[in-house]
């Protein structure tokens, strides 16, 4: 396998570089070699290794493994708390959305600039329920239009201005006229100069050509509440796409996904959970002390005597948290019962001697006549089984 090549040696910075000449390494190097305005065969593949090297290289823990390991994830990862949600090795060139080709040419530039605010930015986060439950903060790796650090987000280079554009007199549109055979006729349009937006820039700045902001890989932190259900939207402010030239910036929206659990099954703040005891226990009765959802929850379970398969036994209070709130709702016990095959030859004896005293009670009470001349156990009217109550149903191997 070929190795690859080093990701300073990529983006052509020293090892010691900081992460604005980092970025405007990168911008350099993506705005000449992005598919959309370089022909060249290796023109797709050359800017996937440009950006690659800047994914690494602009993210604080994937460079710190990278100069000590030579491995972006380290000899042990990030942890749960650390995702990493920018798609810069997936199908497309420039991470989440569009990020990267509208601003590198892809659909050009009037398209894009007739809108100047910032648009919100939508992220899936999967968590587990043990998170949703005790609740918890994520760190999230993202590419965004970021505000330009060069110029502050203005678009302007230093001795330049924003000035109202001359062609259409700050209205962003113009009137063009065309000649038919039915005569001239009249159709406003962008304006092709300012592309929308009224003003332009008499010097725009070279990193960000004028628009006031970057392709940028970010980091935030998204604080998860207890309790928090799957679908639920987060909105983390001024974290989405940045506006043109300063214009207001969206919202990061994080919807949170709640993942499946191995012992757990939740409905709305209850959760079920099945218990295995034995027929012995089941006829008797018996105390369960099961792990909870929670850590430290050591909950008390008071299994009844004669309970059947599939019956629930409810905890009060040991549930999910209840959103923003204290309270937690119960925590539904399913029981399953298993037969007893371990019992010695003394204690089957034993069994056997009830087994017969038991038959013989129930014998002698369906001779005793009942009201209409039949014996009790006459009667030609079968009970069906119950149905098994519970959310809990067999799964398919």
């Amino acid at each position: 396998m070929e190795s690859k090549r080093d990701y300073y040696e990529v983006l052509g910075v020293s090892r010691d570089a900081d992460q604005r000449t980092i970025k405007r390494a990168f911008l350099k190097l993506a705005r000449t070699l992005h598919p959309d305005v370089n022909k060249e065969p290796d023109a797709e593949v050359r800017f996937k290794e440009v950006n690659e090297a800047y994914s690494v290289l602009s993210d604080e823990r994937k460079r710190a493994n990278y100069d000590q390991f030579g491995n972006p994830d380290g000899p042990a990862g990030f942890g749960s708390e650390y995702v990493d949600m920018s798609d810069i090795f997936g199908g497309g060139f420039g991470g989440m959305g569009d990020i990267f080709d509208s601003f590198f040419g892809g659909g050009g530039g009037a398209a894009r600039a007739a809108r100047t605010q910032g648009r919100d930015m939508g992220i899936s986060l999967r968590i587990t329920l043990k998170e949703a439950a005790s609740g918890c903060v994520k760190t999230i790796a993202y590419d965004r239009l970021a505000p330009c650090e060069d110029c502050g987000g203005t678009g302007v280079a230093e001795g330049g201005q924003e000035k109202t554009c001359d062609r259409c007199h700050g209205s962003g549109r113009v009137v063009e006229v065309q000649r038919t055979i039915f005569g001239q006729m009249q159709s406003q349009t962008t304006c092709p100069v300012c592309h929308g937006t009224g003003r332009v820039v008499d010097k725009p700045c070279d990193t960000c050509q004028g628009e006031g902001r970057t392709p940028s890989h970010e980091t935030v932190k998204v604080n998860i509440p207890a309790g928090v259900h799957s679908g639920q939207s987060l909105r983390v402010e001024g974290r989405g796409e940045a506006g043109v030239r300063g214009d207001t910036t969206g919202d990061l929206v994080v919807t949170v996904q709640v993942q499946e659990d191995e012992r757990f099954e939740r409905h709305g703040d209850d959760l079920y959970m099945m218990a295995q005891i034995d027929s012995l226990d089941a006829i008797l009765g018996t105390t369960l002390h099961v792990d909870g959802l929670l850590d430290g929850d050591d909950v008390r379970v008071d299994v009844p005597r004669g309970c059947q398969y599939g019956q629930q036994v409810e905890v009060k209070g040991m549930g999910m948290p209840r959103l923003g709130s204290k309270v937690r709702g119960n925590l539904v016990v399913v029981l399953h019962i298993n037969t007893t095959v371990d019992l010695t030859r003394d204690e089957l004896e034993m069994l056997r001697h009830i087994q017969v005293q038991r038959s013989q009670r129930v014998t002698a009470k369906q001779d005793v006549p009942s009201e209409d001349g039949q014996a009790a156990g006459s009667s030609q009217k079968t009970r069906q089984k119950p149905k098994r109550k519970g959310p809990f149903r067999s799964k398919k191997k």
